[in-house]
């Protein structure tokens, strides 16, 4: 496990556009953390990283937000050929089934990225995560825990990790 203080929203913004610059196409990532501790915020750095200036919200009512990434990338952000970004955010998930319903399992692809805001909520259902972030309050910023569960996300916080400690 690797810990990265972020001081700010600003910081965690920047940390999410990091995020962006090592991940790979066909990667899981999924967030924890209590209301209000810049899950979202992270991701709209890493969403906003490819496709400048899109808009970014949390997507608690739809359950899934799709940014199609492909052609749209700003040229030289995605040399993984990223096609698709899927913002899921799971806390008004009644029941895991429910994910069933919108061809969930079809998101999880080796040609996309899926960040997951609530994961435990969609447990038994989801695809194994790559990576998990955990975002906790300290003081007035935020400590971020990184935990790879695979090779993929091995590779990706070794490379972040070095970047943002550069």
């Amino acid at each position: 496990m690797k810990s990265v203080y972020l001081a700010n929203e600003e910081a965690t913004l920047s940390f999410g556009e990091a995020l962006a610059h090592y991940c790979p196409a066909g990667i899981n990532i999924y967030l924890y953390g209590d209301l209000g501790a810049g899950k979202t915020t992270m991701v709209r750095g890493l969403i906003q990283h490819f496709l400048p200036g899109a808009k970014v919200k949390s997507p608690t009512y739809t359950l899934v937000e799709d940014y199609d990434i492909g052609e749209k990338s700003t040229a030289g952000k995605n040399p993984n050929k990223l096609q698709h970004i899927f913002h899921f955010d799971l806390y008004r998930l009644a029941d895991p089934e429910e994910l069933e319903y919108l061809g969930g399992r079809d998101y999880f692809a080796d040609d996309s990225v899926c960040l997951v805001e609530w994961p435990q909520r969609g447990e038994g259902w989801l695809a194994a995560a790559d990576l998990e972030i955990m975002l906790k309050y300290q003081e007035d910023g935020r400590n971020v825990e990184l935990v790879a569960d695979s090779d993929k996300g091995n590779e990706l916080v070794k490379q972040l990790i070095a970047a943002v400690q550069a």
